[in-house]
């Protein structure tokens, strides 16, 4: 297992604050992950309370195995209340990776929160979790996403094509990356 991810960190910017989740986070993670404007770019949904459970436990079980860590993105001025999450997960030490993800409910979409969230969470990537690659995968109608990633110093590297299916259609993913020796 992974010591740096054994002890949690929380990681505070100028404007937002990223805690760990904890239970009283699932009503927030449902609202997002059952939500259409969320989940339209999303991988995963959840049609109640209690199948959000899965997710809930992921977050838990992934940090407990060393593979990832995600974080509740905050107002540091209303810790309690989740604005979304970011993290990472599938982390493969052989090779110093590791994949980023991230969602927002929409009432805080284009208020800059990924712009500052996700620097800090590389920052951790990079120094503590000792990961030389960090990807992202983004389906190309996320124009948003796409954006935040590459203001951040993320390269396109191509497209996988139609390697997913999504509302019974084959869906083509970008694939992007940010190397620890990127400037």
């Amino acid at each position: 297992m992974n010591e740096s991810m054994q002890m949690f960190t929380d990681l505070r910017g100028p404007h937002f604050f990223l805690r760990k989740m904890n239970d009283q986070d699932i009503h927030a993670v449902y609202a997002g992950l059952s939500n259409p404007q969320v989940i339209a770019h999303y991988g995963i949904s959840y049609a109640s309370l209690d199948a959000t459970q899965v997710q809930m436990d992921w977050y838990a079980t992934i940090e407990r195995e060393g593979s990832g860590i995600w974080w509740a993105i905050c107002d540091p001025k209303s810790p309690s209340t989740l604005m979304g999450a970011c993290g990472f997960n599938g982390k493969n030490p052989e090779h110093k990776t590791i994949e980023v993800g991230y969602w927002l409910l929409p009432e805080h979409w284009k208020r800059g929160v990924m712009s500052e969230c996700l620097p800090m969470a590389l920052k951790y990537a990079f120094e503590a979790l000792a990961v030389h690659r960090v990807e992202a995968v983004v389906e190309p109608a996320n124009v948003a996403s796409v954006r935040v990633l590459e203001a951040t110093g993320f390269r396109c590297e191509g497209i996988k094509r139609e390697c997913e299916w999504k509302d019974g259609q084959p869906l083509s993913l970008l694939i992007y990356s940010r190397l620890a020796t990127d400037i």
